[in-house]
């Protein structure tokens, strides 16, 4: 699918592909020798570029400051993602962004300029996070790790069907309905990001390769002036999730206080108890679900009545770190992490992904217990 669009100083060669898709690897060749473009734009970030070239990077990585830092959750996405493209890939025998590392090679051969044009994936990862509430946080995830493992074979032909606009477009208008601003963040924003870059890359003649869901937004943007700024900023969160984060952790010890000075000291000590079992409970219980060590699901308990009185750190956090410490993650981890992110059985044995689950499950479990919690303890008062 190539459409070409005449802006003042250039000619725009706009090439939609399905990403995973032996065909679009020959479109996207086909296009660069017959175009011979003086620029090459494609759908990629310096981070997804180099995880193309670098398949093994997760060798690299340092789970220790991924969960110290509070990526995990992030991580986790990130995965999820890479696993449901990398299991309908290996069905076809293409690996995910073949057409876009096929569109760099084609262009180094004829000296074209290669232009990474999309947004940082962290960026893209990060704005979609923080503009989702709660509830629409654990759909999204318990979504995204469900299709990972959703059964059945992928053919040939339902992947080019992928790159017919009316597909897409109804595929894009139904997750808009249920959670536009995943659409607004990860289609919206980028097809401006995209048209941009498109817009300002270098020379007369320039082919853009990008996924056809891409084509119509682009098309839309790329005759404006965009400032790219403003969609590369990380909002920080809001002053009513600031102001809660210190509320009720103030709230429940106002409670634990009154009860301690107004009331008996047998209703004060139920108040703590209270209190302790049901954050310690559910939190033990997310890191027992991800099948964390024995030691872990203890700290859990332990740490999640206190860390949720303070709004700086997580119970998933120091379960999580506890989690890497009992049970380092070795050379092998890293090397069948690509594969077993595939595959349940994989997901959960993995001590990678299982770090990362510990920390999503004790931190939902500690999350769960606070809004349980306040109203045990204020049904004492």
């Amino acid at each position: 699918m190539i459409e070409e669009i005449n802006l003042p100083n250039k000619k725009v060669y706009l090439l939609g592909t399905a990403h995973i898709s032996a065909e679009s690897i020959k479109e996207v060749r086909e296009a660069v020798t017959a175009y011979q473009p003086d620029a090459v734009c494609v759908e990629l970030c310096a981070g997804r570029f180099e995880s193309i070239k670098n398949p093994d990077r997760w060798k690299e990585m340092d789970i220790v400051q991924v969960v110290k830092q509070g990526k995990a959750p992030l991580l986790l996405a990130n995965l999820a993602l890479s696993a449901f493209q990398k299991r309908m890939g290996d069905q076809l025998g293409v690996k995910p962004g073949a057409e876009m590392a096929a569109a760099v090679e084609a262009a180094e051969e004829i000296g074209a300029e290669v232009v990474l044009a999309d947004r940082d994936v962290t960026i893209t990862l990060k704005r979609t996070w923080g503009r989702l509430g709660f509830v629409e946080k654990m759909k999204a995830l318990v979504q995204l790790i469900g299709s990972t493992f959703e059964g059945g074979d992928v053919s040939e032909k339902e992947i080019e069907d992928l790159k017919q606009t009316d597909v897409l477009n109804e595929s894009i208008e139904t997750m808009a309905k249920h959670m536009p601003v995943v659409k607004e963040v990860l289609i919206d924003e980028r097809d401006q990001y995209l048209a941009q870059k498109i817009q300002s890359s270098e020379g007369e003649v320039v082919l853009a390769v990008v996924g056809a869901g891409h084509m119509p937004g682009i098309k839309r943007w790329i005759t404006e002036t965009v400032d790219l700024e403003p969609l590369t900023v990380i909002p920080p969160p809001s002053g009513v999730v600031k102001t809660l984060k210190y509320l009720i952790p103030l709230g429940i010890l106002a409670m634990i206080g009154y009860g301690f000075t107004f009331a008996s000291g047998e209703v004060s000590y139920e108040m703590l108890k209270r209190w302790v079992l049901v954050n310690g409970i559910l939190s033990a219980l997310g890191a027992a679900i991800a099948r964390g060590h024995i030691l872990t699901v203890m700290v859990a308990f332990v740490a999640a009545p206190i860390t949720s009185l303070n709004p700086t750190i997580a119970a998933g956090w120091v379960s999580g770190l506890t989690e890497a410490w009992v049970r380092k993650p070795k050379v092998s981890d890293f090397e069948t992490l690509g594969e077993d992110i595939t595959t349940v059985k994989g997901f959960w044995s993995n001590e990678i992904t299982r770090i990362l689950l510990v920390v999503l499950l004790s931190n939902l479990g500690s999350m769960i217990g606070t809004m349980v919690g306040i109203p045990l303890l204020a049904s004492l008062l």
